[in-house]
């Protein structure tokens, strides 16, 4: 117990001759730097929210223009046209304030409504600017003279050094499609999947529904447009993300690898102690909006990253007067100064700051070699509590509330969801090596995804899995943001371990460990009989679904990017092609296919869907399997379709998210629309997503090439379906993450990536853009 009475600043004994106290000066010196930590920040968010306030001006404007003010009344003109003299007449009679006094306060107060007013102007023109995406629909290399003026008027209105969030307030609304053309557009995509008949039938309902509930329901979301910040967001996160009653696991959660070909130390405290370290600087960059905007001509929104740390996913009990409805919550807590560590079925918590400071990367490796090294079993029904996470969320939800709301238990769970994120330490060796490099990785995968079932907190907004041999990764929850914001913090979290902080010869992190270091807390629970047979219950239904997942990993060397852009194609169209190409070699036909695309061009957008099974991409896929000599042209088409289609749902003009949101409105008015009913219930069996690498300039693939991330992936959406994630590494490679479910015979990974015919899907990466033989499109 001497961690526990190190915690205690003082001690008091009542005796005889009075009260005997006595003071702990270390425990008080932790307690008045932590606080100090904690004012520290208050300010730092305080500055950072006045210079994103004014932003795009700057705070020292306002001084400018004070002076200016000033200077001007000083040779005798009035440039406020008498609102100053009138400003002074209201101002409270007083005798300690001369005439003078009273004209420089009417002054300053004139300057400062100026200032003010000025920056509002300059705000609502950058949003207007901003407002515009010609330049998206420009040929590469052909920039108009609109988009030349627009792009310089864009560089004076965006002031200079933005924090992270300043562009938040100047970022347009995003648009609610006219019901017209949504309608149009989603038959034109869903005529070639259909029979005639079918077709038939469903253009009769949409056009029901175009001239009559339609324009009612179109009312509503315009009125809540012009009242929200972003009229899709707040309904997609509780409706498709809290309201989800099946496990997180495999069917929302995704994972993050490491480095595919290189691991830096062999020593897994070592690695945890670079990679907590990098987590808590990306975190702290984050707390002082230090991280720069991501801007993609335009800046991007970034209130996502608002709650990538101290964040979880609470489990819904029932809600509604007269509906029963069960919605999750995120909740979010400005701070946290430890993380939650599982080991060997045990539960710790490891502080991550001491004496007002950050924990240097060796001292956490010691800390976690401390963990590593204790011998205590776990207590019981420990060893499996986090089942209860993986399972289906009412049994969690009520568990929850019937034994951990009071007690140790709810002092350890509350320690568990308070923590700034979670650590899993596996026993178990992962990463692409031994006698079966690409099984070992499709291994390294699935345990990264779905673990043993009980070894991750899923409900937690990330955790980090570090592994016995040095290979670590990511296991996410999805509803709080989307795959690039956590992109974005892993690829700072990789580069500065291995390019920054750095190992010693020996493999171990680099500085002192200070001898004061409390060591990690065991949490400590009370689990009863019926509690473990719930854990049991859960781990029985996450197990199953499990063992059900197909997954293969595939790393495509020697080609990507360059060698598609000389052919002066789309990459993104080019691989959306080749799924579906694989697609119908594989199923013999095709089927509603799932991109996902941001819209964070717009204020707290998340997604849009491309529907990349188009007429053109069919077309040109029954050419090439019939050997017709046309399919270059054909390709073409089908890839300017394609991006189309990917910039539509990027400025605001997709389909899904704008019918989503009339369903949405349906329900809260009491109506039915057998238009969007239908839609709403359509299956993506093909299910896809592109994980952009963001920052290269933290990447040098030139000089180290073994330095190359893998990305990440995903469980299938659709029981009969393919789930398929893939990143663009540099010029010339491609990592695909393929899963599927061994429930379904027709889904088999390695048979998507090599099905029969005369060119398989790596046959058409591998193409030359000189070949024009037949089957041959470039």
């Amino acid at each position: 117990m001497a961690e526990a009475h190190q915690a205690v600043a003082f001690q008091f004994t009542i005796t005889p001759e009075g009260i005997d106290l006595q003071l702990s000066h270390q425990a008080l010196r932790q307690v008045y730097l932590s606080g100090l930590r904690s004012w520290k920040k208050r300010v730092t968010r305080l500055k950072n929210n006045v210079i994103t306030g004014v932003y795009p001006a700057s705070p020292s404007s306002w001084l400018f223009v004070v002076i200016a003010i000033l200077a001007t009344m000083y040779t005798r003109s009035d440039p406020s046209m008498g609102l100053i003299a009138k400003i002074q007449e209201h101002l409270p009679v007083s005798d300690s304030l001369s005439i003078q006094c009273r004209t420089v306060v009417s002054a300053v107060l004139f300057s400062t409504l100026l200032w003010l007013l000025l920056i509002f102007t300059m705000r609502l023109c950058l949003k207007q600017l901003l407002s515009y995406h010609g330049w998206m629909y420009e040929q590469h290399g052909k920039v108009s003279n609109t988009t030349k003026i627009w792009a310089a008027m864009v560089r004076i209105f965006s002031g200079r050094q933005p924090l992270l969030y300043s562009y938040q307030g100047s970022l347009p609304n995003l648009p609610v499609p006219a019901v017209k053309d949504t309608v149009k557009r989603y038959l034109e995509s869903a005529c070639l999947l259909m029979s005639d008949s079918e077709y038939e039938r469903m253009t009769t309902l949409a056009k029901e529904f175009e001239s009559s509930l339609g324009n009612r329901l179109q009312w509503y979301l315009k009125l809540k447009a012009m009242w929200a910040s972003n009229y899709v967001s707040d309904w997609w996160e509780e409706y498709v993300y809290l309201m989800g009653r099946g496990p997180l696991m495999v069917n929302s959660n995704y994972y993050g690898m490491d480095f595919l070909y290189v691991t830096p130390t062999p020593i897994q405290a070592a690695r945890a102690g670079n990679t907590l370290h990098a987590c808590l600087l990306y975190r702290r960059k984050l707390n002082r909006e230090e991280i720069k905007p991501v801007i993609l001509n335009v800046p991007l929104c970034a209130a996502q990253c608002e709650r990538i740390f101290n964040t979880t996913r609470i489990p819904g009990e029932e809600t509604g007067k007269f509906v029963c409805v069960y919605l999750d919550s995120l909740i979010h807590w400005q701070d946290s100064e430890y993380v939650a560590v599982f080991h060997r079925g045990r539960y710790f918590r490891l502080w991550l700051y001491h004496a007002g400071r950050m924990l240097s990367p060796r001292e956490i490796e010691h800390q976690i070699q401390h963990i590593l090294d204790d011998p205590s079993p776990p207590a019981t029904g420990e060893a499996k509590l986090a089942a209860l996470t993986a399972g289906d969320r009412i049994p969690w939800a009520q568990a929850r509330k019937e034994f951990f709301s009071s007690g140790v238990n709810k002092r350890s769970l509350d320690c568990i969801e308070k923590a700034a994120f979670f650590v899993a330490l596996d026993d178990d060796e992962q990463g692409m090596m031994g006698d079966d490099p690409a099984g070992n990785l499709d291994r390294y995968a699935k345990s990264l995804l779905h673990g043993k079932c009980y070894d991750r907190w899923f409900d937690k907004s990330f955790t980090v899995v570090l592994y016995k041999n040095g290979k670590n990764g990511l296991n996410v929850e999805h509803s709080w943001a989307d795959a690039p914001i956590m992109a974005h913090v892993w690829e700072y979290v990789m580069t500065t371990d291995c390019f920054q902080l750095g190992y010693t010869e020996e493999g171990h992190c680099k500085g002192d460990v200070a001898s004061s270091l409390p060591p990690p807390t065991r949490l400590t629970w009370d689990i009863p009989a019926e509690c473990q047979e719930r854990i049991e219950r859960s781990l029985a239904v996450a197990q199953t679904l499990a063992d059900d997942v197909d997954f293969h990993v595939l790393p495509i060397q020697d080609f990507g990017k360059g060698s598609i852009k000389k052919c002066k194609i789309s990459p993104d169209a080019f691989i959306q092609i080749a799924l579906q190409l694989a697609y119908y070699r594989n199923r013999g036909s095709f089927t509603l296919t799932y991109e996902a695309s941001m819209t964070r061009l717009f204020r707290e957008g998340r997604t849009e869907t491309v529907r990349s099974c188009t007429s053109e991409s069919c077309t040109f896929v029954r050419a090439l399997e019939g050997g017709e000599e046309v399919c270059r042209h054909l390709f073409r088409t089908a890839a300017e379709k394609h991006q189309h289609l990917y910039r539509m749902a990027m400025t605001g003009g997709g389909i899904d998210r704008h019918l989503f949101c009339l369903y949405i409105v349906s329900k809260y008015l009491g109506e039915e629309s057998p238009f969007l009913k239908e839609v709403l219930s359509e299956t993506w069996r093909l299910s896809t997503s592109q994980t952009p690498l963001q920052q290269v300039e933290l990447f040098d693939f030139v000089n180290h090439p073994d330095y190359t991330t893998c990305g990440g992936g995903f469980g299938p959406v659709a029981d009969d379906g393919y789930g398929v994630s893939y990143i663009i590494i540099g010029e010339n490679m491609i990592n695909l993450h393929i899963s599927c479910k061994h429930s379904c015979p027709q889904t088999v990974t390695l048979h998507f990536l090599s099905s029969s015919g005369n060119l398989s899907f790596l046959d058409i990466l591998y193409v030359n853009e000189k070949e024009e033989t037949t089957g041959h499109f470039f």
